[in-house]
């Protein structure tokens, strides 16, 4: 009688343990948000094409491929905007669930953040004012004064590019690329290096504004989305990179890289070893 007791006590005890943990293992991220019925996604709006306000509306690529992720997943995408030197801080501190950016996957970044397949190629050009002969090649940017983006990895390889000058380039940071492009349009800077799938857009809406100097001088990179590198963050970082593969494999993304960029990249389903 002792016996059957203590077993009947032993097989609640683990039916109690086990309960618990798949309770425990059910609670992450993935499952608060199908819960919530909402996704938070944090991003600054001053990234065209990928995130920018047209006439009041926030648009671009992150919202198209958003939009398409919630629809898969069922729930609303709710975004939450604010400069990008404070993106990466507000996702630790679980502001919202997932970074739009989207960011160039980097050696550093991947050690501090789990970061999806690509979206896109991101090296990096140069965008100078239309007719302005003193810039036909990324080398004549020597010794003059080029904007980039404020905790880039754009501005970052301005200054690798820079260092490899006779004259080293007066960099500039900028929170907003968008006041970038009004510097150089007001002659206070003479270029702007972002990636080659921004400013082709940019040169495309100014059209007599701005020209691209080919080809471009950064190194082969791409952009991905980026989520916490953390057990309860692992599930839906994974979900989201299963979303971009899939939007790959059935050409939802090439639709959207051709509609924002003029253009479709080939690019991988891992970034293993960044370029840098």
């Amino acid at each position: 009688m002792l016996k059957r007791h203590f077993l009947k006590a032993a097989v609640s005890a683990a039916l109690l343990i086990g309960t618990a943990f798949s309770a425990h293992a059910a609670d992450d991220a993935l499952a608060r948000i199908k819960a919530a019925g909402v996704m938070k996604v944090g991003t600054e709006t001053a990234f065209a094409p990928f995130d920018f306000i047209d006439a009041g509306e926030h648009t671009g690529l992150n919202v198209d491929f958003f939009a398409e992720l919630g629809k898969d997943l069922g729930v609303k995408i709710e975004w939450v905007e604010l400069p990008w030197d404070g993106v990466f801080p507000a996702l630790e501190a679980g502001k919202f669930d997932f970074v739009a950016g989207p960011a160039t996957i980097t050696k550093a970044r991947l050690e501090r953040f789990k970061m999806t397949a690509p979206i896109a190629e991101a090296t990096v050009a140069i965008l100078k004012k239309a007719g302005d002969t003193s810039i036909t090649k990324p080398e004549d940017i020597a010794g003059k004064a080029v904007g980039s983006g404020k905790a880039t990895s754009q501005f970052a390889q301005l200054q690798e590019y820079s260092a490899t000058l006779p004259t080293k380039v007066t960099a500039r940071e900028y929170v907003s690329f968008n006041d970038a492009y009004a510097d150089l349009a007001a002659g206070r800077i003479v270029a702007v290096a972002n990636s080659l799938p921004n400013i082709a857009f940019v040169a495309k809406q100014r059209k007599g504004a701005f020209e691209v100097v080919t080809p471009a001088f950064g190194k082969k990179s791409y952009f991905g989305f980026i989520g916490k590198k953390d057990a309860d963050s692992a599930s839906l970082v994974d979900y989201v990179n299963s979303e971009v593969i899939k939007m790959k494999k059935d050409g939802r993304l090439a639709k959207m890289q051709e509609k924002w960029f003029g253009t479709t990249f080939d690019t991988p389903d891992e970034v293993k070893e960044p370029t840098f």
